[in-house]
This record gives structure tokens, sequence and C-alpha cells, in this order.
């Protein structure tokens, strides 16, 4: 059985992943039009932006994420002093954290499945008189769907398996930024709290294969029914 503490880390890392991705995808969408769709001045550059995360060290991204974001950070410091936010070493710095490192994980998947769409379908609704807002919302989006769940769910397993960035800018605060990696860091430092650290090693590995299982199924299931139409 989990202890409390486990448990608590466990609900955490699921509240922390799953608020990342809602939030983070509406831009992973924009972005991945941005990317798959317009050609514009410092297209190279706002790729390489939202890929950095995938090689950059998470200790990187995180210190950067506490000198921007940081109750003193160029932007945190403007954020705490009108609106009284604050993101560091609190539940909201640790979504950002996580919502950073698996944006381009999403953006990528997002992005194939829209260079994979029939322009010829969005060129025929466009003749028959549909806005370029009603193509998108009734034939681009659906038939991206498979791709932005594969993304959104792909996101969410890596948000849940993130350490670095989150434990450098939000710190290792139980019941407030302590999600199962930073649990399973406490418990390997801890003499005799081995079995605790294999319990929570143990349903990492479960949530993160059961994650890449669903993606597939729901894209699977995605394909067959915009198939059928």
């Amino acid at each position: 059985m989990l202890t409390e503490y486990e448990v608590q880390a466990l609900l955490l890392s699921l509240k922390i992943a799953s608020v990342a991705v809602v939030v983070s995808l509406p831009f992973g969408v924009v972005c991945a039009w941005l990317l798959a769709r317009c050609q514009f001045v410092g297209k190279s550059l706002l790729d390489g932006l939202v890929h950095l995360p995938l090689v950059l060290p998470p200790v990187v991204i995180g210190y950067l994420l506490l000198v921007v974001m940081g109750r003193q950070g160029i932007i945190g410091k403007v954020l705490y002093e009108w609106f009284g936010l604050t993101f560091s070493f609190s539940w909201r710095g640790a979504v950002l954290a996580v919502a950073v490192v698996s944006f381009p994980l999403m953006v990528r998947s997002i992005r194939l499945a829209l260079e994979g769409v029939d322009h010829k379908l969005e060129q025929a609704a466009r003749t028959l008189g549909a806005s370029p807002l009603k193509v998108f919302f009734t034939i681009t989006l659906p038939l991206t769907l498979p791709g932005i769940l594969t993304g959104a769910i792909l996101a969410f397993a890596r948000a849940l398996g993130e350490f670095g960035a989150t434990i450098t800018f939000v710190s290792n605060i139980p019941g407030e930024t302590q999600t199962i990696p930073l649990a399973m860091y406490s418990f390997i430092e801890t003499p005799g709290a081995e079995e605790q650290a294999a319990r929570l090693c143990v349903i990492a590995i479960v949530i993160a294969l059961a994650s890449i299982l669903a993606s597939e199924w729901l894209s699977r299931v995605a394909r067959h029914r915009l198939e059928a139409r």
C-alpha cells in the first residue's frame, strides 16, 4: 500500500502534468500551425527555440525560468508586484517548468499531423464559400485530431517524468512542488527508504507505459473514425 506521502506526490504529479497540458495545448496548436503552414522571416529561429528544450539540460531550463519568472526575475517581478502572482517555489511554477520541457513533443506531433492533411480538401471547402476559420475548425482540426491527441498524451507523460527543471526552479517542497521524480530523489537520499523509492519507480513506469499505449489507441480510433466518414 502507498503511504500518504507517496499518494500526495502521485496526485500532485497528475495535477501538475494535466494542468500543463491543458494550458499549453492551444499554444501548441498555434505554434505547430505557424511552423507547418506559414512562411515568414525568423521561422527557422522559432523552430529552433521551440525544440531547444529537447537538447538543453533540464537544469539550464530551470535556471532560465528562475531568472525570468522568479519573484525577482525579469517578468516574474512585474507579475508579483502588479498581480501578486508568483511562480517560483509553487505548484504553478512546476506547471510552467514541465510545460516548457514537454512543449516540443506536443508541437512536433501536431505539426506532423498538420503537414499530413490533404490541402485539396481545404481548397474544396474554400471554393464552396467556407471562411478560413470555418475550414480550420471543420476540416483541418478534425483531420489533425490524432496528432493532437498523440502530442497531448506524450507531453503529459514527459511532464510526469520531469525532474531537473522542476527542482531547479521550484525546489522540492512536499505537498507543493514534490512530484514523483522529486519524491523518489528524496527517498533515494534517505537511508532505509529503498522500498518507497521502488514503489514510486514502478508507478512511474506504469503511468508512462499506459500513456504511450493510450496515445497509440486514441490515435488509431480517431483515424478510423475519420476514414469512416
